[in-house]
């Protein structure tokens, strides 16, 4: 609860600098929207439409879509950082379709974990 409380005071905070005479009637609107950004369904659909159309099939299968991909698409759709929130919507539409998603793209199978270079095909750190 403290967490919530934190990111509540942070906005109001931000809200008291921005508008120390109070917020105009006016900017209710585009703040609330601001504040409020999620993917709409029809972007959710465009977003994983671009992952799959990007998505490597090799003879072995399809690769997994990652977390990185989903949340890079995105935020080019959106210019904002993308939230958990829509990051699992994307996950569970492509999911729905029948396309791997891996949440932890640098842990492969068969990289070995006491090795922080080896992370599979994807290089270390």
């Amino acid at each position: 609860m403290a967490r919530g409380q934190g990111f509540v005071t942070r906005i109001v905070d931000w809200l008291r600098a921005g508008y120390p005479d109070g917020v105009p009637h006016t900017d209710y609107q585009p703040l609330l929207a601001l504040l409020e950004r999620q993917l709409t369904q029809d972007e959710v659909k465009a977003v994983t439409r671009r992952l799959i159309e990007n998505a490597t099939v090799t003879p072995e299968g399809i690769e997994p879509i990652s977390r990185v991909d989903a949340g890079t698409e995105i935020a080019q759709r959106t210019h904002q950082l993308p939230s958990e929130n829509d990051v699992r919507r994307v996950r569970e539409r492509l999911e729905r379709k029948g396309w791997p998603f891996d949440d932890e793209p640098l842990r492969r199978t068969g990289s070995d974990p006491d090795d922080p270079h080896t992370d599979g095909p994807y290089g270390g750190a």
